[in-house]
């Protein structure tokens, strides 16, 4: 973000590396146990629906998508859209992404609270990702003609921090998820326990995932901090 410099090189580059490690992660771990088949010879899309329907949700619609693990829930068109390798298939891996996006549409109907708060601050958290940037430059730059300009390139640092919230409030609704829908395969006999440890093991590399991914933005956001603070001790000197 802005230039490449040693805040950007101790602070930010290492979590990249994490986050790309952890993306690695799931391809491989998706890798391995879309290999595994279930005994039962249930589908993905079909041990979604009987998650859905085991917890009372009967309204919401399985489609397929195009896409290599594009999968997801639509809360506003209360759709499971399952990618092309996942609908089908009858692997362990494929079921375990079925299910923990049938999680998300259960969170939903539930009222799960951090969905609520997330799906609340979606609007205000995408302007503040566009418009950060910008006025964090902008702020910089007028503050060499009056230090009362600084202050724009704060909100941009405070419109920033809004994407830190939102990962934050992002976690526990991705781990909730995949609780959901390792108790449903266990409980609800989907799986075998042996395939189900393969299911849980793909779906806690997924969680991963956003955990270096909130890493990263909040070590963005310091280095944002650490830019504002220096320019402004800049323009004093």
């Amino acid at each position: 973000m802005f230039y490449i410099d040693w805040t950007y090189i101790i602070l930010v580059m290492p979590f990249v590396i994490l986050s790309m490690v952890a993306s690695a992660r799931v391809n491989s771990s998706f890798k391995k146990y879309s290999e595994m088949y279930s005994r039962r010879g249930l589908t993905a899309s079909e041990a979604a629906r009987r998650v859905l329907q085991d917890n009372g949700v009967f309204d919401v619609k399985i489609e397929r998508v195009q896409g290599h693990l594009t999968d997801h829930f639509d809360p506003k068109s209360n759709i499971i859209r399952l990618s092309e390798n996942v609908y089908d298939s009858t692997s362990v891996a494929a079921i375990g992404v079925a299910c923990h996006e049938a999680g998300h549409a259960v969170q939903h109907a539930v009222g799960y609270l951090p969905v609520k708060i997330r799906t609340a601050i979606v609007p205000i958290t995408n302007i503040g990702s566009k418009l950060s940037v910008p006025l964090i430059i902008l702020g910089i730059f007028l503050s060499y003609f009056g230090a009362q300009y600084a202050i724009i390139s704060y909100i941009g640092v405070a419109l920033f921090a809004l994407c830190v919230v939102f990962q934050l409030v992002t976690l526990p609704t991705e781990f909730n998820a995949s609780r959901r829908a390792v108790r449903a395969i266990t409980d609800g006999g989907i799986l075998d326990d042996d395939e189900a440890k393969g299911a849980r093991k793909v779906l806690s590399a997924a969680a991963m995932t956003y955990v270096a991914a909130l890493a990263v933005t909040v070590m963005q956001l310091l280095r944002l901090l650490l830019i504002v603070a220096s320019s402004q001790q800049r323009r004093r000197n």
